[in-house]
């Protein structure tokens, strides 16, 4: 079963760059088995690095009936913003301490 997904902004991102996009990744098929002298996880499973990158949820939906693929469609949360002015960091009734 794969899964379809919209990807979530990294720690280092602060805009919305590449949100529109969906996300298709397949199953982990053998286990992750940790290497002996250096500890990285190794496996035969070369399904486990792609990542398939569609601009809708309806065409990654589309491509994984047409190859007879069962998928999970993983809902994403809403984000809301909090629309201020560069102003309000200066305001004097800020909840938390102004300070240099």
């Amino acid at each position: 079963m794969v899964r379809i997904y919209q990807p979530t902004k990294s720690a280092m991102q602060s805009g919305r760059s590449k949100s529109d996009e969906w996300m298709l990744e397949f199953p982990r098929n053998s286990v992750a088995l940790p290497d002996r002298l250096m500890g990285w996880q190794s496996s035969s499973d070369t399904t486990r690095t792609i990542h398939l990158k569609f601009p809708s949820k309806e065409d990654a939906i589309a491509y994984a009936e047409k190859m007879g693929m069962t998928y999970h469609v993983i809902k994403t949360g809403s984000r809301r913003t909090k629309i201020r002015g560069y102003a309000d960091n200066f305001a004097a009734n800020r909840r938390q301490a102004w300070t240099h």
